[in-house]
């Protein structure tokens, strides 16, 4: 037999009301963060970002809970937006995949910058964030860190590459911004693809080479099918990424828990990124020496061969780079080089 209405239990009146008008849970003032990355659960990416935020959580306890969504929101090229648009709240991205959105960030990807990707990724940042033109691409989301990888090496299916006439006549997969460039002052036969898409590309055919960094290797599962690596004293290119967060995300976010993540932010993420990076660079290089993969290292000739055919690409970057409000370009670049010297020391 049901209870008349005049003596339903008053706690669960009371629950329900404050349930209706949203105060019933004192978790629900908590900040809820979804983590998008399209690179596998293990690759360094994810699990550096899944611990920028595990830190956070540690830095604000009860204040802060991430969510690790079990799907990218969007393929590689589209992470930005949907970051923009709150698919989801933190993910990165290449800057080179969405050609021409981003001129700035490319004194960071030309030939033979540095060998750690740690300290390319803290002087990316100490230049981005003293250049407001830079920032200005990434209007719409809320910059945790620019940063990049470690020094790109040319890997292929075929024959070794110990110079300029060896990368004609392959076909490679290159990521997008200035590498294109750089494939295309080279004489090379290259197609722009996601980092995603190297396994099937190289193990059908389709391609015979790609543009990577020796971490990548194994992370794409790509160590039965490459044979042949060149390595290059600071890299042949290199990639650089932005780190993000939603900004409409960022700005609903208590004062305590803001504060929190502007301290995990800047140079403290592209540090933190750059040196997982370096250590799964170091990884990668003795998991294909395991599989025997033949190196070449790349003499001073091969070196020259490719500065003298690539030196017109930073005076055609300078000219861009101004047309998007950088000043001075080329001594922006020269202070990035700098800012790398200074930091290897």
């Amino acid at each position: 037999m049901s209870l008349p209405r005049l003596f339903a239990p008053r706690p669960l009146i009371a629950w329900a009301t404050l349930a209706a008008a949203g105060l019933a849970v004192p978790a629900s003032a908590q900040t809820v963060l979804t983590l998008s990355s399209w690179v596998p659960p293990s690759h360094i990416l994810s699990e550096t970002q899944k611990d920028w935020c595990a830190q956070l959580e540690q830095k604000v306890p009860g204040k802060v809970k991430c969510n690790v969504l079990p799907r990218a929101v969007s393929a590689p090229p589209g992470t930005f937006d949907a970051v923009r648009n709150g698919l989801a709240d933190v993910s990165f991205t290449v800057h080179g995949y969405t050609p021409g959105r981003f001129v700035t960030t490319q004194l960071a990807e030309f030939p033979f910058m540095g060998n750690s990707s740690e300290v390319t990724s803290v002087a990316f940042h100490r230049i981005f964030a003293k250049y407001p033109a830079i920032a200005e691409e990434h209007k719409g989301v809320k910059v945790l860190a620019v940063f990049t990888h470690g020094p790109g090496m040319a890997f292929n299916t075929k024959k070794p590459v110990s110079k300029v006439e060896d990368l004609a006549g392959l076909k490679w997969r290159v990521g997008g911004g200035m590498v294109n460039e750089i494939a295309k002052s080279l004489g090379m036969n290259a197609t722009l693809k996601p980092s995603t898409e190297n396994y099937e590309l190289l193990s059908t055919g389709v391609m015979d080479g790609t543009l990577f960094p020796a971490e990548s290797v194994e992370a794409f599962k790509i160590d039965k099918v490459v044979r042949y690596a060149t390595t290059f004293p600071g890299g042949l290119y290199n990639t650089s990424f932005v780190f993000m967060m939603n900004q409409a995300k960022y700005d609903a976010m208590p004062a305590e828990v803001k504060k929190a993540v502007d301290e995990l932010s800047g140079e403290f993420a592209a540090r933190m990124l750059g040196r997982g990076w370096d250590k799964v660079d170091r990884r990668g290089m003795a998991f294909m020496q395991a599989s025997g993969v033949a190196f070449t290292a790349a003499d001073p000739a091969f070196v020259a061969a490719i500065k003298a055919k690539t030196s017109g690409l930073e005076e055609a970057w300078a000219k861009a780079a101004e047309a998007k409000g950088l000043k001075d370009a080329k001594k922006v670049l020269a202070e990035y080089r700098a800012e790398i010297r200074k930091l290897e020391k």
